[in-house]
């Protein structure tokens, strides 16, 4: 029966068609719920499909692996489009020492800027309230600033504290210096997607990872419920920084130009 079912013509065809769903299928799962880097790993297997498919005659599957690979450019454009403006933008920077050299040696309204920010973020931990603080950097950040309230305003730590009181009504969104202004407040940022996030960290943590992932942003965040304050750049979280640290890693982090 099984030697009468592989010559009948009738099996490989089948086998084709049953394949050609469940890779589909598998396609679809590892689009939606993987990152970039598993999609990586399953390149070589779909290579290796594709050989099978043509050396057994499988149409189908040859198909679809076929028209997968043609449009592979395109579609690392897509998944990676974020990484490959945040590498066009880093060309021309300074090098990570005289990056880190002039951060320390920030003077003047930048400095100033950045230890009201501190000193907003130790005040606002020492209360357990949350907060979001989002410097902009070289990528714009007018998309996310849509939905938000203008304020306009000069960065103060009175100003920033009060604005994540408890009773404030704009109180869970971010805040977004520009420029040494701080322009915006209550405005709502994309979550991450990534999911190796450690699942302790709360919805604030998982949108100063979001954004950080798709603009050079630097996102201050404070715990309300331990008070931590952490740092997040390029996808990473520094956490559990006091005064001190904070105020180092924000000066070797932002350059005087992008608060001017």
């Amino acid at each position: 029966m099984v030697d009468y079912a592989l010559t009948s013509g009738w099996f490989w065809p089948l086998v084709d068609i049953l394949c050609t769903g469940v890779i589909v299928c598998r396609l679809f799962s590892m689009m939606r719920a993987s990152t970039a880097i598993r999609i990586l790993i399953v390149l070589p297997l779909l290579m290796a499909g594709s050989l099978l498919a043509r050396l057994f005659g499988l149409v189908s599957i040859s198909w679809l692996l076929n028209g997968f690979f043609g449009s592979l450019i395109l579609l690392m454009v897509v998944v990676f489009q974020h990484d490959i403006r945040r590498a066009l933008l880093s060309l021309g920077r300074p090098r990570p020492e005289a990056r880190e050299e002039a951060g320390e040696h920030l003077e003047g309204e930048s400095g100033e800027i950045l230890d009201q920010l501190a000193l907003a973020a130790v005040s606002l931990s020492e209360r357990r309230n949350g907060a979001l603080i989002v410097i902009e950097r070289e990528m714009s950040l007018a998309q996310f600033m849509e939905v938000g309230t203008d304020v306009d305003a000069k960065v103060t730590s009175e100003i920033i504290s009060s604005i994540f009181l408890p009773y404030s009504p704009i109180h869970d969104g971010a805040v977004i210096i520009q420029k040494g202004k701080l322009t915006k407040a209550g405005c709502f940022l994309p979550l991450t997607q990534n999911p190796d996030v450690a699942k302790e960290l709360g919805t604030r943590h998982r949108a100063a990872i979001g954004l950080s992932e798709v603009a050079d942003a630097l996102v201050i965040v404070v715990s309300e419920e331990t008070g931590a304050i952490s740092v997040v750049s390029s996808g990473r979280i520094t956490s559990n920084l006091d005064e001190l640290q904070l105020k180092k890693l924000l000066r070797r982090s932002v350059e005087s130009r992008w608060l001017q």
